[in-house]
């Protein structure tokens, strides 16, 4: 086939202006369309140039368009925080690093915020603090969500007696081992979810570039703080939601969340909202995309299919788990955090409630509160405390950051305590050692206002990364 010679002036020929807009076409060309005769393509060129309407979604010619026709960058004025902090309720102040109060108090003079809240597992997060809770008019604050959207809690219990995990560990930790993955790894044959068949794959850009990771990833856990554990799950109260006897089961505890989807999307969605929504440098990673704009209404729609997401990635832990053990649980619970919720305050007000690593505790609500790998998560019952806006903690709560635990803490001394506390750990490093918790019991104790206590989980084994 004879080579494509195209030049600027048969661009310019048949109408296109001089300047960078010949040099981006050549290139595409080039690239896209090397096979093409020159006629087919001045032809193409042509329609472009004449109705460019047509290829403004074009995934290749959508570039000549924008060329054409550059979108302005509009210079946003910095907007100013309020000079006074609204009062919001600390839960456990005490036992709360000044730097996450710093944060919570520069949310709460942000313009759109009405109320808020921090849990007593709080700690230093971007923009809004690990344990923030905040109420906002009609904007989303994409890190007031966090990197890992819809990170979640759960377990299935079993009508298998505990003993069999002292009779049979040798099983159970193969079958963990066979059946779940973490970090990097994943299983060479995801299963398949409708998840993957929803529209905003196609739809929206960022989905599309991220799919492929989401489907390699599903069923599999994350990296840190990321766990599934076996252990024995005691229910304590008499009348509790699942009709079983007060008493000691078997059960699985997994904590796992969007993966790299919900990163790739925080990523992204920040960088918007920081590009159109300027704060001062203290707040800037507070940016927010008012739920009226296109950019919002995205937003939005992303972050509840990462949601989606992050709950059937559990369900294909439980499913490949449950399988190996070659039966169905009894019960499953389950809630998440990281993320926003349209609801109302007491006074009526519609609101965006961001529960950055809090667990949603409405009047009835179950949630699970973990601790460390080698101290008991808490199955609760929600009270609906309006002044923490219906929110618990989701956890204990880090006392240091990991490169500190790194530095100070040694294996002999974590084996230690998880021998004490009778932990058979598979994996795990330094930086997720239960000495870098805070005292579960004492976050708890904290928060009796806020939920009742209906179960606890002891972990016995435990597979992290």
């Amino acid at each position: 086939m004879k080579k494509l010679n195209l030049r600027g002036k048969d661009l310019r020929k048949i109408g296109y202006p001089e300047g960078k807009v010949i040099s981006v076409i050549i290139n595409i060309v080039q690239k896209h369309y090397k096979r093409y005769r020159k006629k087919e393509i001045l032809d193409i060129l042509s329609d472009v140039l004449e109705n460019p309407e047509k290829y403004k979604n074009h995934d290749i010619l959508r570039k000549i368009v924008e060329e054409l026709n550059p979108k302005k960058k509009e210079k946003h004025k910095e907007i100013a925080l309020n000079p006074e902090i609204k009062d919001y309720k600390i839960y456990g102040e005490k036992e709360i690093e000044f730097g996450a109060i710093q944060q919570m108090n520069t949310a709460m003079q942000l313009p759109v915020s009405e109320k808020g809240a921090l849990m007593p597992d709080a700690h230093l997060g971007y923009g809004l603090p690990i344990g923030g809770v905040l109420a906002t008019n009609n904007v989303i604050i994409p890190y007031g969500v966090g990197m890992d959207i819809g990170c979640r809690m759960c377990m299935s219990v079993y009508d298998i007696s505990p003993s069999i995990i002292k009779k049979d560990k040798t099983r159970l930790i193969n079958i963990l081992e066979d059946n779940t993955r973490f970090g990097k790894h994943s299983f060479k044959s995801p299963m398949d979810d409708p998840i993957m068949e929803r529209k905003e794959f196609k739809e929206i850009k960022i989905l599309r570039e991220l799919k492929a990771k989401a489907f390699s990833q599903l069923g599999t856990s994350g990296f840190g703080n990321h766990f599934v554990d076996v252990g024995i799950f005691e229910i304590i109260d008499v009348n509790n939601e699942f009709n079983l006897l007060p008493g000691n089961y078997f059960a699985i505890l997994s904590h796992s969340g969007s993966r790299g989807m919900g990163a790739g999307i925080a990523k992204y969605y920040t960088n918007i909202a920081m590009e159109l929504c300027k704060l001062p440098k203290g707040a800037k990673h507070l940016a927010w995309l008012g739920l009226d704009t296109q950019e919002g209404q995205e937003y939005w729609q992303v972050m509840n299919l990462a949601g989606d997401y992050s709950a059937a990635n559990h369900s294909h832990i439980h499913l490949r788990l449950s399988n190996a053990l070659k039966t169905k649980p009894l019960v499953k619970i389950e809630n998440h955090h990281n993320f926003a919720w349209k609801e109302k305050l007491e006074n009526g007000k519609d609101v965006i409630v961001h529960r950055k690593g809090a667990t949603p505790a409405h009047k009835g609500v179950l949630g699970i509160i973990p601790g460390s790998m080698a101290t008991p998560a808490y199955i609760v019952r929600g009270k609906g405390n309006s002044e923490s806006i219906n929110s618990a903690a989701h956890g204990a709560g880090r006392l240091m950051s990991r490169s500190k635990a790194k530095q100070i803490i040694k294996r002999k001394e974590m084996n230690q305590v998880l021998e004490k506390a009778g932990i058979y750990l598979l994996g795990g490093g330094l930086d997720e050692a239960p000495m870098v918790y805070k005292d579960i019991n004492k976050v708890m104790k904290y928060q009796e206002e806020l939920v009742e206590v209906i179960g606890i989980f002891y972990p016995k084994i435990v597979k992290m990364e």
